[in-house]
């Protein structure tokens, strides 16, 4: 088993990110155990597992199954620089916790933690349209009943690690195929539809990434069938980790606004733009760390 070796950046927590990929919800595309994590995914066509520890200076990248070419070990690294954000400096959006007297609390209580993202935009839009107005349990869920029936199953060490359904495999399914899996008649018509154009090249992660500003990239998404504001937002923010993607309208974020008193209800737009201004730049952290204290109690 080859290990690689990937420097932890300072401001970061292992431990805080493995609890926010766990949190007792039944995710098929990962496992956790105490102080690692397990998973498949693929890389230009080719099925890589692994298992991830820390270190005092570093993550740990045990190869699992194949990645023996070094150049696909390379993007397997970038893959996880990526998806832990770790090539970014937070210490600014620390530093307007620290001013801001309700939440300065978060830089010590939440020390290190990073914005986890969904590295394919597909998946990202996929599992945004799984958890529309259904509770985060029920979208795990259907997220597993996905998954085991049309994505690619990994055996390592004797536990199974699933890949995501690639658009190619979904495009070919029908609305009828997915009603059994509960899914409703609407959803499955969003799912099928996003695969079709993943599929035939209609849309790609590089086709947003190359638009000329954020507005745009909201606008090219939203144009689709099935793609509001919010799930817009979640992707942009999980995929392209555009900061100032605001997924408005989130129960646990408006939740976690009233909690700490900084809007008057869950209609309080006004109050949400003036938090919001007050973190520009940072407002995708801002919502992840809101979340993170749905579970602390404050």
């Amino acid at each position: 088993m080859k290990t690689l070796l990937i420097p932890k950046p300072a401001l970061f927590s292992f431990d805080e990110c493995l609890w926010f990929l766990n949190r007792n919800y039944d995710d098929c595309l990962h496992h956790i155990a105490p102080g690692s994590l397990s998973k498949a995914i693929n890389i230009k066509g080719e099925n890589i597992a692994f298992t991830l520890q820390a270190d005092s200076a570093h993550l740990l990248l045990h190869l699992t199954h194949g990645g023996h070419d070094p150049a696909l070990q390379q993007e397997l690294i970038q893959y996880i620089i990526e998806w832990f954000d770790l090539e970014r400096d937070i210490a600014p959006f620390y530093t307007l916790l620290r001013k801001n007297r309700t939440l300065g609390y978060m830089a010590k209580d939440f020390d290190g933690f990073r914005l986890i993202g969904i590295h394919d935009l597909y998946e990202a839009l996929c599992w945004s349209i799984i958890g529309q107005q259904i509770n985060l349990n029920f979208a795990y869920t259907l997220k597993r009943r996905l998954v085991e029936q049309y994505g690619e199953r990994l055996m390592v060490n004797g536990q199974a690690l699933y890949v995501f359904p690639q658009p190619g495999v979904l495009q070919h399914a029908r609305v009828a195929d997915l009603r059994p899996l509960q899914f409703s008649e609407r959803k499955a018509e969003y799912l099928l539809l996003v695969s079709q154009l993943f599929a035939t090249g209609a849309l790609s992660k590089q086709q947003v990434q190359q638009c000329a500003s954020y507005e745009e990239q909201v606008a090219l998404l939203t144009a689709i069938r099935g793609i509001g504001v919010w799930t817009a937002n979640y992707a942009l923010m999980k995929t392209l980790k555009q900061l100032q993607a605001i997924p408005y309208g989130d129960v646990g974020l408006l939740n976690a606004l009233l909690n700490h008193g900084l809007i008057k209800d869950k209609k309080d737009s006004a109050g949400i733009e003036k938090l919001f201004l007050r973190f520009k730049g940072w407002e995708s952290y801002l919502v992840f760390y809101l979340w993170r204290s749905l579970a602390s109690g404050k």
